[in-house]
């Protein structure tokens, strides 16, 4: 491990109310062991002349916590413009299922090897996972260096409510990159019986539990007709929201929901692009916020979506809901960069990595102001996200290592044969 001083930029530590300031931030190993203006600098080096490794000139950038991408599905990137412009039931039925019942462990772990790398150019520094083989995605989040926590895709036709159980005592431990969250797809997935031991699961573990819910007025009706109540409180009445947990999506909440995610504690991962690729609808993120509710963003998976860029769902998420209520004042940037770093932290149970401050895990960006579209600097919080892409993102630290920077990856492995094998994987998959 390392120690780095980055100095003569500017700072947005997250902390509320925000504010962009000139200064410094200094990590030391996996920690950030300052983060403050120039005159508190200058005083600690002063007192203690601190000597790091490397010292960074982060002149005409911005250094700020890295953005969590609350919801994905990693290794689809094999279907990314392979199945698209399709209703949502022949999406997953023609095209996404029949090839996912094609991959196998080592398969998924070199697909999301290659998920990781646009993860990094992107600014995100952690991800909330959903997918099939939990051991081998954690094999390759640990190999590359990025912060990830999994939840479980158990349905009735993969996974197990066993193999939840075991993940929890394999993926959480202390010294890893690694954690696991109990989760399965989506309750109409779902046998009763089965979400019935997901609610033992929870009891016994005392544990949050993660879902789709309610991305589709349809698969809300579907639920309605089966049970007589909605996905959520279906979920509730069997107490698998006992000890908290949230949901991916959440286009189609009523009342009676909303209330039940408040009371619960629930997080809401938003996923505006994937929602609106599919036509699945717009969540009412206004709404949700005014219910106190923490509110996540997410890109969900490549197939859906195309791009695993936070940049553009922070863009939709305001201006969709801005269309969605008429009201150009609705879902204003600086919660919206909030939900993006800070909500999504929460969600995924990252405490320590949701701000700049001292005892703070280092995961941090610097972005590049010096850049047209982020040019003149009127409000740069407001730039961020309704002007920012991800070609201002100049560095993504995870841990307390760089992990990009300036177009180049530190992640042990040639980014050559990452993007081969994807390709022949991917190429083995192409006909059914």
């Amino acid at each position: 491990m390392s120690s780095y001083r980055f100095y003569g930029g500017k700072i947005l530590t997250m902390e509320e109310p925000l504010a962009v300031f000139e200064g410094e931030v200094w990590t030391k190993d996996d920690r950030i062991i300052f983060a403050g203006d120039i005159d508190s600098a200058k005083k600690l080096m002063g007192e203690k002349s601190p000597v790091f490794d490397r010292e960074i000139d982060a002149s005409g950038k911005l250094l700020m916590p890295g953005f969590k991408n609350a919801h994905t599905h990693s290794a689809m990137v094999f279907l990314r413009s392979m199945a698209d412009d399709l209703p949502l039931d022949k999406w997953l039925n023609t095209q996404v299922f029949p090839r996912e019942a094609k991959l196998d462990e080592e398969m998924i772990y070199h697909l999301t090897k290659l998920a990781i790398l646009e993860y990094l150019t992107s600014g995100v520094t952690g991800v909330f996972e959903m997918y099939l083989t939990p051991e081998s995605i954690a094999a390759a989040f640990e190999d590359m260096g990025m912060r990830c926590v999994q939840t479980g895709s158990l349905n009735d036709f993969s996974q197990s409510v066993q193999l939840l159980d075991d993940m929890c005592e394999e993926l959480n431990r202390p010294d890893s990159l690694n954690s696991f969250i109990p989760g399965f797809h989506a309750e109409y997935t779902c046998s009763k019986g089965l979400l019935e031991e997901v609610a033992a699961l929870a009891k016994r573990r005392k544990t949050p539990i993660w879902c789709h819910n309610s991305e589709t007025l349809s698969e809300v009706r579907g639920c309605e007709e089966r049970y007589g109540m909605s996905p959520t409180q279906l979920l509730d009445s069997l107490g698998i929201y006992d000890f908290g947990g949230g949901g991916y999506h959440c286009v189609y909440l009523s009342d009676e929901d909303i209330e039940i995610f408040k009371k619960r504690g629930l997080s809401i991962v938003t996923n505006p692009a994937s929602n609106a690729k599919l036509a699945s609808g717009i969540a009412p993120l206004s709404k949700y916020k005014d219910a106190g509710i923490n509110i996540a963003i997410g890109t969900d998976g490549p197939a859906s979506n195309n791009c695993l860029d936070m940049f553009r769902e922070m863009f939709l998420a305001t201006a969709l809901a801005k269309l969605r209520q008429k009201d150009a004042s609705a879902c204003d940037a600086t919660d919206v960069l909030i939900w993006a770093t800070k909500g999504g932290s929460k969600a995924m149970g990252f405490s320590d990595c949701d701000i700049l401050a001292p005892g703070k895990k280092a995961d941090l960006i610097m972005l590049d102001l010096m850049q047209p579209n982020m040019q003149p600097e009127n409000n740069i919080i407001k730039n961020i996200v309704y002007s920012g892409s991800k070609q201002n993102v100049s560095m993504t630290m995870i841990n307390g290592e760089i992990k990009y920077m300036n177009g180049e990856f530190f992640v042990g492995e040639d980014v050559g044969r990452i993007y081969e094998k994807a390709e022949q994987i991917t190429a083995s998959l192409r006909i059914l």
